[in-house]
């Protein structure tokens, strides 16, 4: 579990099969074994070179997050985090470092006292876990959503400087592909609601039955 607070950037190729992290600060402390989101990725730390770690790629990974394109993974600054501790505080929100999908730059505006983020969703069925004020977390980041359009495949984000340089969110361009976690509770609250809702149906179709309309003397 993660708090989208971004600890550290880094830069990341493919060694073989596994990804390899590189040009993080020596403050950065990660030991073998450690999860660490990259990107916002959940990764396993397996190997140490000197000043850089490797991690193990699974194909689920590849084939749901940016990590897939292999051919742009080459130096491509990348946000670090390492996994929420019970004693930590937890500034940005829970996040768990399993990507729901992916979303396309479509607008980077520079603003007075910000920048406004606009980002498209490649999979529109997540939009529904995105609204106004909602929190979302971009290649790791924990951000607030400033406000949505088309039901909420396209949203902006408002970022503050602080954000901007202390993240690779200032290496993004339009165009590009990020990853996207949607609010975890979000997800549990629908789940939750969809199963009493299906219990809702359960009742009723066992209810009004055949042994039903039997016992109560229908014919």
């Amino acid at each position: 579990m993660f708090t989208g607070l971004i600890q550290a950037v880094g830069k990341v190729h493919f060694k073989g099969s596994s990804l390899l992290v590189e040009g993080y600060p020596p403050s950065f402390e990660i030991n073998l074994g450690d999860s660490v989101a990259v990107d916002g990725v959940c990764l396993t730390a397996s190997g140490f070179f000197e000043n850089s770690f490797l991690a193990d790629v699974s194909e689920e990974t590849l084939a749901r997050t940016t990590l897939g394109q292999k051919s742009l993974m080459v130096s491509k600054y990348v946000n670090l985090e390492l996994a929420l501790r019970l004693c930590d505080r937890l500034g940005g929100h829970l996040v768990s470092g399993h990507i729901d999908g992916l979303g396309k730059v479509v607008s980077i505006e520079n603003l007075d006292n910000s920048w406004d983020l606009g980002i498209a969703l490649e999979n529109k069925n997540l939009a529904k876990h995105i609204c106004d004020k909602g929190s979302i977390a971009i290649n790791g980041i924990s951000l607030t959503v400033a406000n949505t359009k088309e039901n909420g495949s396209l949203f902006f984000l408002s970022i503050i400087p602080h954000t901007w340089t202390s993240t690779s969110l200032r290496y993004l361009s339009i165009g590009e592909l990020v990853n996207v976690e949607t609010d975890l509770m979000a997800k549990y609250a629908e789940k939750i609601l969809l199963n009493q809702k299906n219990k809702a149906n359960q009742i009723l179709q066992e209810e009004i039955s055949e042994n039903w309309l039997t016992s109560n003397g229908w014919n």
